[in-house]
């Protein structure tokens, strides 16, 4: 099994749950502030929601070993 995979999985859930939950630490962090800028709270929701997703997406090929990690 890819631990890089499990890491982007990992990853994607945290991103997915800060998103789902709206969680204010989550969203209120410098660097989410700039797509609550830019988008809205709600627009940027969305984004995290589907940025973790991806990522969950591509953990789960990476540990299925669709998707190679070339390191």
């Amino acid at each position: 099994m890819d631990l890089g995979g499990l890491l982007f999985v990992a990853i994607g859930l945290f991103s997915l749950c800060g998103a789902s939950f709206n969680w204010d630490w989550f969203m209120n962090h410098r660097k989410a502030r700039l797509f609550s800028s830019i988008f809205g709270r709600f627009g940027a929701r969305i984004f995290y929601g589907l940025l973790g997703v991806g990522l969950v997406v591509l953990g789960i090929l990476m540990m299925a070993g669709i998707v190679k990690n070339t390191r």
